[in-house]
């Protein structure tokens, strides 16, 4: 463990000692914003970032202990860990060091190299390495034998070669190298496959591209590997090289090996042997690897923005309490309209269709204008979807007509106010209202406020780039729900107006807890006090602890109940 936490400080560029308070305090079930927020004399000061990363870090390298123990105790219990293999397998940093130390001893189907093992053919692969002055054909003879399954001279020198391409390809620190010299000189081409030129028009960009595989931007990356995924585009990593040439990575082989072409008879054997090595096994394997590296960057680079643009989005500022029409705009179907209250309860609903093909603008103004005045409107939410900026004409047309109502319009993101509409949750709140009314219902009241609304639908629903369906989804889904996370956490939360899906994003609370919260403030009424809060139904001293600080009692008996101050300090 202090392996871990050193490693960790090292990279966070912090203390050992802050990195070891923080992660006692994450394995005792604390979450990173009371850690953040109330343990800060723990930890030394560690931020919300800091400590995200820490327990990614952490979780990655418990997870790299944990296999490296049980290579360990395989090559072990094989009786083949000398000292040396075990100085190394301990030293390796990463998974992928430890899996190419691992290779040779990894159990695995009989392979063509392990047949010929059985069949004694590895003193003939060991002769002709150690000594190319050999006659490949002349000394493969004394291998002969039809009862092992080799019949002739060909067979037995084939054998020993797939013994050779096999030891060639587990040599962990010749494949080390070979990977990180072909990421460092690799150009990845991509190219159109034959006929998909009109199916992969969107990827005409990509049907002839190359760049260096290092330098690859995520958006790039991930668009060509989308196009692969779609059978349009192929792709490939190589080396530059001159083709009529060795490769250059067969002479790294050659090198690594002790195999040079001097003339000597087996020479010739042996360089073919390295050719196949490299075209058959290691070229293919070490591609699958690099591009497997450039998708977990491009994912991990894509995360980041989409967790930015989430924040950005939870974190706009609420227009507040303040009666609002909230417009989902549609041409065939007609543009949904839903007004809500200030506290964001539904007051009335109408579909209006100004745009093709009814064509209906007059009534349309009509429609909005009546329900501006007898719900006295303050704010008109307009959804940025279809029809949108036709939409905002309209709007415009009747600020324009109707100046006493003192309308102020916004376009708001409507990301997620579909799937938010067809939820169970939408369901259970507007049991008699339409689908596509709900989605109106959403838009306006994620005007009044941006967070409570938009807690109420998956983060990966809400739309927050690109490409966010082509990266790794546990890992995107894990990065966006501690963005809501820290978002609310970040802001708290009045205990006594919250839904249950806001309550549920609240430190030390799950959705069960939260729902347990709402049932008790139903019955029994608003929260007096934070203290209160014990006597909801397994809501123990942990969950209180955890999530006092962030749930706020406003107008309640104690004034630093509306506060950021956790219980536990109101004695100082």
């Amino acid at each position: 463990m202090d392996k871990i936490n050193q490693r960790i400080a090292a990279e966070l560029g912090v203390g050992v000692g802050q990195v070891a308070a923080a992660v006692a305090l994450l394995d005792e079930g604390a979450t990173v914003p009371f850690i953040a927020r109330y343990r800060k004399e723990k930890t030394g000061g560690l931020d919300d970032t800091q400590l995200r990363k820490l327990e990614e870090r952490l979780g990655y390298l418990r997870e790299l202990e944990d296999r490296r123990a049980t290579i360990l105790r395989s090559i072990e219990e094989q009786g083949k860990l000398t000292p040396e293999l075990a100085r190394a397998i301990n030293a390796a940093e990463t998974k992928v060091e430890l899996e190419d130390l691992y290779a040779p001893y990894k159990p695995k189907r009989r392979t063509k190299a392990q047949i010929a093992r059985e069949a004694g053919l590895e003193p003939l692969a060991d002769a002709l390495l150690q000594n190319p002055a050999l006659v490949p054909e002349v000394e493969a003879e004394k291998f002969v034998a039809p009862d092992k399954g080799i019949p002739d001279a060909k067979a037995a020198l084939d054998g020993a070669r797939h013994i050779l391409i096999e030891r060639i390809g587990e040599d962990a620190k010749l494949v080390g190298s070979l990977r990180e010299w072909l990421w460092d000189e690799g150009v990845l081409r991509s190219t159109v496959r034959k006929g998909k030129e009109k199916d992969g028009a969107k990827f005409a960009d990509y049907f002839d591209h190359s760049e260096r595989i290092k330098d690859m931007p995520s958006h790039r990356a991930l668009a060509i590997f989308r196009g692969r995924n779609e059978d349009i585009l192929d792709v490939d990593l190589d080396v530059p090289h001159e083709p009529d040439k060795p490769h250059p990575a067969e002479l790294k082989i050659r090198a690594a090996f002790g195999i040079a072409d001097r003339g000597r008879p087996a020479d010739r054997w042996l360089l073919e042997t390295v050719r196949l090595a490299w075209k058959v096994k290691l070229s293919i394997s070490l591609s699958v690897d690099l591009l497997m590296r450039l998708k977990e960057r491009a994912d991990r680079e894509a995360i980041a923005i989409f967790s930015k643009n989430l924040k950005d989005l939870l974190l706009a500022a609420p227009a507040g309490p303040r009666v609002t029409m909230g417009l989902d705009p549609g041409y065939r179907t007609g543009v949904k309209v839903a007004v809500v209250d200030q506290t964001g309860k539904l007051l009335e609903t109408a579909t209006i269709y100004p745009h093709e093909p009814q064509r209906d603008w007059q009534g349309a103004l009509a429609t909005l204008a009546a329900l501006c005045m007898k719900h006295k409107v303050e704010l008109i939410s307009i959804g940025n979807g279809t029809a949108s900026r036709e939409t905002d004409r309209l709007v415009a047309e009747l600020i324009t007509k109707m100046p006493q109502l003192k309308l102020t319009k916004v376009m708001v993101s409507e990301a997620g106010a579909s799937v938010y509409s067809a939820s169970e949750l939408a369901a259970q709140e507007f049991p008699d209202l339409d689908v596509s009314l709900r989605g109106a219902v959403s838009i306006a009241r994620r005007l009044q406020d941006p967070l409570a609304e938009l807690v109420k639908i998956e983060p990966k629903s809400i739309g927050v780039g690109q490409y966010q369906h082509d990266v790794d989804q546990t890992g995107l889904a894990r990065s966006l729900d501690a963005v809501v996370e820290d978002c609310v956490n970040s802001v708290g939360v009045d205990v006594n107006t919250a839904s249950v899906p806001l309550l549920a994003r609240v430190s030390g609370l799950n959705r069960a807890l939260a729902s347990n919260i709402v049932a008790y403030r139903n019955e029994n009424g608003p929260f007096p006090s934070r203290t209160a809060l014990k006597k909801v139904p397994r809501l123990g001293p942990k969950a209180f602890e955890q999530a006092a600080g962030f749930l706020r009692i406003m107008n309640g008996e104690n004034p630093l109940d509306a506060s950021a101050v956790h219980p536990e300090a109101y004695p100082v």
